[in-house]
């Protein structure tokens, strides 16, 4: 544990350096970044030993691995978010346990947030999961249908739409994943430029270990990074 702490802790430094980099190349300062880590799979003893050197949000992709390592977190120190797939069923497991809800990708899943939230007297705070590359192996609302979904949910009771997130195809060069990129941040700031009643665009969550340079550098002002912290881990498990 003691060389895995070792490891964390440079490669926290190193990602904490290139965030800085690009959001100066961007035109932006290191702290209008957030620097999401993504916990798949990541034991609590690590996850915590990353917030005591300073990381501020971690992201769960499954909710029974979340549920599972909750009452185990360093929740003072950091807020929780989901940031993977989600099941309408399994939303009254997590609404209340979790800051944001990175992935909504339906007006089903959306209901569903919000009939939950209601029920317990919270509001909880949503990104809406844009399917960029119209892919059909990947979940997210296709963007030529965001309008249209956001008007209908815009005046669910107890949640708020606070952004968009998306997670590109897998591309070989920057250059490319660029592009998918650069469309994602001109759908947010259409959609900000639309001024859609109960919508605000403040999180722009893209960007992941092998690409949240290139993210920033795109207009992100939230990258999920995994593996470039932890090290690389078996997603079997």
């Amino acid at each position: 544990m003691e060389r895995l702490f070792t490891d964390i802790e440079y490669n926290y430094k190193t990602i904490e350096e290139r965030i800085s980099e690009a959001a100066l190349k961007s035109g932006r300062k290191r702290e209008d970044i957030t620097f999401l880590a993504a916990t798949k799979t990541v034991d609590a003893e690590a996850i915590n030993y990353a917030i005591s050197l300073g990381l501020k949000y971690i992201g769960e992709n499954r909710v029974q691995e979340m549920l599972s390592k909750y009452d185990k977190y360093d929740l003072k120190n950091a807020s929780l978010q989901f940031i993977g797939h989600l099941q309408s069923n399994k939303v009254r497991q997590i609404v209340d346990k979790v800051d944001l809800i990175q992935s909504v990708d339906s007006v089903k899943l959306a209901k569903e947030v919000s009939r939950q939230s209601e029920k317990r007297g919270i509001n909880s705070d949503i990104l809406v999961e844009v399917n960029i590359g119209h892919e059909e192996s990947k979940s997210g609302i296709d963007s030529d249908a965001l309008v249209e979904l956001l008007d209908e949910i815009k005046d669910f009771p107890n949640i708020s739409v606070k952004g968009l997130m998306c997670i590109p195809p897998i591309c070989d060069t920057p250059q490319k994943i660029c592009k998918f990129f650069d469309k994602m941040n001109n759908i947010f700031i259409d959609i900000s430029a639309k001024n859609i009643d109960n919508i605000s665009m403040d999180i722009l969550s893209m960007g992941m270990s092998a690409d949240y340079y290139e993210a920033i550098l795109s207009g992100a002002n939230m990258v999920r990074v995994g593996s470039s912290l932890f090290g690389a881990r078996d997603y079997q498990v």
